[in-house]
């Protein structure tokens, strides 16, 4: 019998507390229960694992989004998301239920192909990947939920006067490392007098209410499209230098 990977069977990797090896006539047995191996088909089913579908609404951004900056080739993605929100709160119940009808569709077959790849694995192997699919989705869904934010308008978050700072000096900086710059910059901004530090410390509290403005407004584009998922738990209101913060 040949072996693969530190004295592991052919066709099998080492993962949580079992070796599992293929039988000469097909199915898994177990080997040896200090060391976990799971068949190498596993990531391949993992990474084959179907991405869940776009709701109605993403599905309708991504189809009006190329015509919108086609047609405003100088607009802020912000401000193109604005103008389809606008349209999909105007479009007919008729048309928006083809895209309703489109998600479901996908939902249902997202569904009947999970249980399809679940059904060809037993109790112990479904566990045994629990662990490796939770960490692939968990990078996966941080990056797709930063996309769609994006993609959705969603506003940044506002500046730290130490941040704004940054900003501005980084660029002057032209020689040395990232690191390096950083280091100056750092010890330059302790050297700030009050009255200089409080320049930074009123733009960061305009962008705070800049933020404030725009994510009010955003919040209730995507309660106007149904996107409540999307909108801050909890929203506590607290005076700090006048400012509302969320």
């Amino acid at each position: 019998m040949r072996v693969n990977y530190r004295g592991s069977p052919a066709g099998s990797v080492r993962h949580f507390g079992v070796l599992l090896c293929r039988g000469a006539v097909g199915g898994w047995r177990l080997v040896a229960a200090f060391f976990a191996y799971v068949p190498r088909c596993f990531s391949s089913t993992v990474n084959s694992y179907p991405k869940k579908p776009l709701t109605s609404y993403v599905r309708f951004s991504k189809e009006q989004l190329p015509i919108f900056k086609a047609q405003n080739p100088d607009a802020k993605n912000s401000e193109l998301i604005r103008k389809i929100a606008q349209l999909w709160r105007e479009l007919p119940d008729s048309e928006k239920k083809i895209y309703e009808d489109a998600y479901r569709a996908d939902w249902q077959a997202y569904k009947e192909e999970i249980n399809r790849i679940q059904e060809q694995l037993t109790p112990s192997q479904i566990v045994s990947l629990e662990k490796e699919i939770q960490q692939k989705r968990l990078k996966k869904k941080a990056l797709i939920k930063k996309r769609e934010l994006t993609m959705l308008g969603k506003p940044k978050r506002p500046r730290s006067a130490y941040n704004i700072y940054i900003a501005e000096r980084f660029q002057e900086h032209k020689d040395g490392t990232s690191q390096v710059k950083l280091k100056t910059i750092n010890e330059n901004w302790k050297n700030l007098s009050s009255s200089q530090k409080q320049v930074y410390i009123q733009l960061a509290n305009d962008d705070k209410i800049r933020y404030y403005n725009e994510m009010k407004s955003w919040e209730e584009q995507m309660l106007e499209v149904g996107r409540n998922d999307l909108l801050r738990r909890t929203v506590k209101h607290q005076a700090k230098n006048g400012i509302e913060e969320y």
